[in-house]
């Protein structure tokens, strides 16, 4: 019997799941090719078949404009649906993906325009320079994640385009203008938790190696004396440095990642609520549907019933 695209969408996920070659593509660690004499990374993404599932994170700030593509976007513990002209900014460190459903027009690709911007660079402009002030407020709200308005994004979407076809000098003075134009916006944000913005380099070190072990691990138990261990800290130490840099307790912030993995498998699979808990590393259902309905206001059945 032919899979409706829905359903087929639902079966690879499903597939990414449970895979055994493809289960470590979970929360990896992006590190990114810099491009030669410029500060900003990009990446101009065509893809005939579909956007994947590919779980991760990085310490660059990221701004991605996706055209001709319909599907779920995941940003921490948000999930959500994203259409043409999507375009949202991604605090560092946190871990986000895209999964396309379908395209908008057959004959054309699904299109990620992506382009990555390190957090130390930009403060160097944003913090020093009055006249954008707006945009390092913007910058210190988008550890959660942010979705611009339609009315913000369209205008800026030429303007986008551009900075994957103009030489380096020209490209920083387009990215700094477009970011202005957004931070006069009213954008949502998406994720409960933040992630990691503007620490100092040995400390955002210490802490990408847990959040790095957190993001691979979180659906079994996690001591705080083996992320101590990984950050070169005493437990104490550890939890104020967690704390301080993500506004969270570990267990706080585990409990995020766990019922935002829950989500995903709850609109994205068939599997039940009982397997859902079990695999985001929750040994009690009660306990899960209680963690589950403290952070997202509903049961995890009425959760899904959200996706039909």
């Amino acid at each position: 019997m032919a899979l409706d695209v829905a359903s087929l969408w639902r079966v690879l996920i499903l597939f990414w799941r449970f895979d055994p070659a493809m289960r470590e593509m979970r929360s990896y660690r992006e590190t990114l090719t810099h491009e030669p004499e410029s500060s900003i990374s990009r990446l101009n993404r065509r893809l005939d078949e579909s956007i994947p599932f590919q779980w991760h994170h990085h310490p660059e700030y990221e701004l991605t404009l996706t055209l001709n593509s319909r599907g779920k976007r995941f940003i921490g513990d948000h999930v959500g649906d994203y259409d043409d002209g999507d375009l949202v900014l991604v605090g560092p460190n946190l871990p986000h993906t895209w999964y396309s459903r379908e395209k908008i027009e057959d004959g054309k690709p699904h299109v990620a325009l992506v382009v990555w911007f390190h957090p130390d660079r930009i403060r160097q402009v944003t913090h020093d320079f009055i006249e954008f002030r707006s945009i390092d407020a913007m910058l210190a709200r988008a550890g959660r994640g942010l979705r611009f308005t339609p009315g913000a994004a369209a205008p800026v979407r030429e303007r986008f385009e551009r900075l994957f076809s103009s030489p380096p000098v020209d490209r920083l003075l387009t990215l700094l203008h477009l970011l202005h134009h957004l931070a006069g916006d009213d954008a949502e944000a998406l994720a409960t938790t933040s992630a990691l913005i503007g620490a100092p380099a040995q400390t955002r070190e210490r802490i990408d190696r847990v959040l790095t072990h957190v993001h691979a691990n979180y659906a079994r138990t996690i001591t705080l004396g083996e992320l101590a261990d990984l950050a070169a800290l005493s437990q104490s130490g550890l939890h104020r440095l967690f704390l301080k840099h993500t506004g969270k307790a570990v267990s706080d912030y585990l409990a995020h990642m766990r019922i935002g993995d829950a989500c995903a498998r709850l609109s994205g699979t068939t599997q039940s609520i009982g397997h859902i808990a079990g695999a985001v590393g929750y040994a009690s259902l009660a306990n899960f549907n209680r963690q589950f309905r403290a952070l997202k206001r509903m049961t995890p059945r009425d959760y899904r019933r959200l996706f039909g």
